[in-house]
């Protein structure tokens, strides 16, 4: 849990690289043709402040509201002080209780 603060507070450092992989960057042309309508700022607003972290195999999963039905779940890891954002996906709030 420490682990995980501590690179919230990282993260939320505005002088921190965040990089998106070429699927991440696909992605967004991908929601659109099912009605999400998510930008590059919507996932970096996720990872800056999420409503929920956890930490799982070396990758970190953030998650925040997007609308009344959904949240937006990022998947990323931090290397040598970059963020570099795997994927992302919209969920069912009520599968995850917030």
């Amino acid at each position: 849990m420490k682990e995980e603060k501590e690179h919230l507070k990282r993260s939320q450092e505005k002088e921190t690289r965040i990089k998106f992989t070429k699927h991440a960057s696909e992605k967004i042309e991908v929601l659109k043709k099912y009605g999400f309508k998510i930008s590059k700022n919507h996932v970096i607003t996720s990872i800056r402040n999420p409503l929920r972290l956890e930490r799982r195999d070396g990758q970190f999963l953030a998650m925040k509201v997007i609308d009344d039905k959904y949240a937006l779940r990022v998947v990323y890891e931090e290397r040598k002080g970059i963020i570099l954002i795997i994927t992302f996906y919209p969920v069912r709030r009520e599968r995850y209780g917030i």
